[in-house]
């Protein structure tokens, strides 16, 4: 096993560039690598992280690193994995297992690798780390005194393991927590999906009709983006809470079988498999352009187009064009895999760094109390919650109000 496998060291100033640029904009890092820096609550304990690998996550995994953390590292998609921040990372002595483009067999191999250090604490994105763990390499989990997960997708599949017993460890959901869905899913999904939309296609949004699969937060974000950059957005659903809400907040809801013929850019988040089917693109507007926010592959029906294509080519970089049975031609950005991040930069940094700062913090409550916690997942504290956001206002300068002793008491009181 090599000790890093990358693509090029040479690229490592162009990755250490991009580093430096996040580390600027990402405060809350910045305070606790100085507040944890110098006392080093993670020193001896062993981290493996796999988080989608650019320059955000290369500077989380350097900050739990200054704490004292003996990081391994890899990515969480076989398309997001940025070579020259891989290269930043591994020049600076870190242990990086990825490099952009990995086939389905290198990217397992490097989750492998990754967990070759016998991690104490684990860093999840989608649950590729606890799924080997719990899988092919069970060997590899005596040491884990819990983890964290950072994504839906993630948290989908660790309360199946939960429901069946199976969870050999705590997991804390990242995802769920307040300052992580609210803001990273919603305004970091809106704002990042529609940058890669429009870099990829150099087309206007305005004036078309976009149709946004589900209404969790990163669909809500979706749409919300959107609709402010001039589109009509047509929402589909299976809840009929959430479909309400949709309705609510102006946009059109329907089937897939009804939006399909509609639509001219389809964005799915669902977290589901086979949510825009074959059966759907056969309906759809020749010229249609398809993509995927959710973790996974899957929600496009990816090998049944490939299968009913005449003809497969390349339309532009980062977008494949499939010509159908009926004439028609569809285009599909980055394989149907995470847009944002396979075919882009990801989230803003200020919104990851909130999300980063959660993990963190929980990587540090499951290091400090694991033989308290019981082998399923948990959320994050409210502690925790109240702390990223007080210093993400005091980060950018706002102040807000106080609880006087009598408003405290009028609260927790029954009496009016």
């Amino acid at each position: 096993m090599k000790n890093n496998e990358i693509r090029d060291i040479n690229l490592a100033p162009s990755g250490r560039q991009k580093i430096e640029w996040v580390k600027n904009n990402m405060p809350l890092l910045r305070g606790l690598e100085e507040e944890y820096g110098a006392s080093k609550p993670f020193l001896g304990v062993k981290i493996s992280l796999s988080v989608h690998l650019e320059a955000k996550t290369a500077y989380l995994c350097e900050v739990l690193a200054s704490a004292g953390a003996d990081m391994s590292v890899t990515g969480s998609n076989v398309l997001s994995t940025q070579d020259d921040v891989a290269a930043g990372l591994a020049a600076a002595g870190m242990k990086v297992f990825a490099y952009h483009n990995a086939s389905a067999e290198e990217y397992a191999g490097h989750i492998e690798m990754t967990l070759a250090h016998k991690p104490n604490i684990i860093i999840d994105d989608g649950g590729d780390l606890v799924g080997m763990l719990h899988g092919k390499r069970p060997d590899l989990a005596e040491n884990v005194l819990g983890g964290c997960e950072e994504t839906t997708t993630g948290i989908i599949r660790l309360k199946a393991m939960e429901r069946e017993g199976l969870l050999k460890f705590p997991m804390v959901a990242v995802n769920d927590a307040d300052c992580k869905h609210l803001f990273d899913n919603r305004y970091g999904t809106g704002q990042s999906v529609w940058d890669s939309i429009m870099h990829n296609t150099n087309l206007i949004v305005a004036s078309k009709t976009v149709v946004v699969a589900g209404y969790g937060w990163c669909s809500r974000g979706i749409a919300m983006r959107a609709a402010a950059l001039g589109a009509s957005v047509i929402v589909t659903e299976i809840s009929p809470v959430k479909a309400i809400e949709a309705r609510m907040d102006g946009f059109a809801v329907m089937p897939m079988a009804e939006a399909a013929p509609l639509g001219d850019i389809f964005v799915t988040a669902t977290g589901c498999a086979h949510t825009i089917t074959t059966a759907h693109m056969l309906t759809m507007k020749h010229g249609a352009i398809l993509c995927n926010a959710g973790h996974f592959n899957v929600e496009l029906d990816m090998d049944d187009l490939e299968s009913i294509a005449a003809e497969k080519r390349e339309s532009r970089q980062n977008i494949m064009g499939y010509l159908l049975p009926n004439g028609r031609r569809i285009h599909v950005i980055a394989e149907g895999r995470l847009v944002n991040i396979a075919a882009s930069n990801g989230h803003p940094a200020e919104i990851m760094d909130m999300s980063f700062a959660v993990q963190f913090l929980s990587a540090l409550y499951i290091l400090r109390n694991h033989g308290k916690l019981e082998k399923r997942v948990i959320d994050v504290s409210a502690e925790i919650d109240d702390l990223v956001a007080r210093r993400t206002l005091a980060a950018r300068g706002i102040r807000i109000d106080v609880l006087t002793s009598e408003q405290e008491k009028y609260l927790n009181s029954w009496r009016v």
